[in-house]
């Protein structure tokens, strides 16, 4: 090898690190509060109707004429407050979504720009419910191939838009919403390997076409997947981090509905109290599911430095991911 050609590898190849970690944590709601009393009397249906199916007391609403950009913003810039990093330091931002504001462009890079990180690489995420995993491996793989130092990694939605009121399967499950994270190469803490799945076979379950923009959802068809695909992503993050499921301290799943939390304990047999329930006061945010609940861990001292957890997503698509995650932040 010629000294030339070993010049122009050290000036072309990034420097690869030994890990990544969270360094930042944060979470933003729309102010307006939607109780179940309001729901239930567009669908017809009693409010403890409600609470017994899916766990779900009160969610978020954003106003009409809001931005999910600025939603997902706000939480972006409360995590990057909390990691001590300016927006300058980011060379990536990630927004999980799927209810952007627009076809084109992708949220993104309207949120590194009103965050004051527009010189950093942006781009969206798809895969619903699982999208915030989808994007924790994408920033995990850049921060450890020395593509990126800090990466932004945010979850937003604003689902109230695609919700029919008058339906059933979808009015009293989804609320508005947006979690942060920023991963810093070498931080604290380590984000172990990703466990990412898909089976297109079973994307009838949980869709919003183009032209109306209207979720709609087989709620017994998605019961039963999402059960079944949770408990995969957790043995499978498990052995490719190699340790034991009772090695988890907290398991932090996608907050979707009650029931099928607790379904998905009793199949893999956890205890109660290492899985975390975060519903209830925001409903299913989807892709800021899990930021989201973080944050509900954090602030309610159930998330310590120290503590090895688990993160499990599973959406439309069909989709489904999973990681464990030592915690390194206080």
């Amino acid at each position: 090898m010629t000294a030339t050609t070993t010049q122009l590898q050290s000036l072309t190849e990034p420097t690869p690190t030994t890990h990544a970690g969270i360094v930042g944590l944060g979470a933003a709601l729309p102010e307006r509060v939607v109780a179940n009393a309001e729901v239930a009397a567009q669908v017809g249906v009693s409010e403890e109707w409600i609470v017994k199916r899916t766990g779900i007391r009160e969610r978020r609403y954003a106003d009409p004429r809001s931005k999910l950009a600025t939603l997902a913003a706000e939480a972006g810039l409360a995590a990057l407050r909390d990691a001590g990093i300016a927006a300058g330091e980011i060379d990536l931002v990630l927004v999980a979504s799927c209810s952007q504001d627009s076809i084109m462009p992708n949220a993104a890079p309207v949120v590194a720009y009103q965050l004051g990180a527009s010189g950093a690489g942006a781009f969206d995420i798809g895969s619903a419910c699982t999208g915030f995993v989808s994007a924790l491996a994408t920033a995990r793989g850049m921060l450890l191939t020395g593509g990126a130092r800090n990466a932004l990694v945010i979850g937003a939605e604003i689902l109230s838009r695609h919700v029919d009121p008058r339906d059933r399967n979808t009015a009293a499950l989804f609320g508005d919403g947006a979690g942060a994270v920023v991963c810093s190469a070498g931080g604290p803490g380590v984000i172990g390997p990703v466990v990412l799945g898909s089976d297109g076979a079973r994307s009838e379950l949980i869709y919003a076409d183009r032209d109306s923009g209207i979720l709609g959802m087989d709620g017994h068809g998605t019961f039963k997947q999402a059960v079944t695909r949770l408990a995969q992503g957790t043995v499978d993050a498990c052995e490719r981090a190699a340790v034991a499921l009772t090695e988890i301290d907290l398991f932090i799943y996608h907050q979707a509905n009650s029931r099928i939390l607790k379904t998905l304990s009793e199949h893999l047999a956890l205890p109660a109290e290492k899985v975390l329930e975060a519903i209830a006061g925001v409903g299913n945010t989807s892709a800021a599911s899990i930021p989201l609940a973080l944050a509900a861990a954090r602030r309610e001292g159930r998330l310590h430095p120290g503590m090895r957890i688990l993160l499990a997503g599973a959406g439309a698509g069909f989709t489904w991911g999973a990681c464990v995650i030592d915690w390194g932040i206080t």
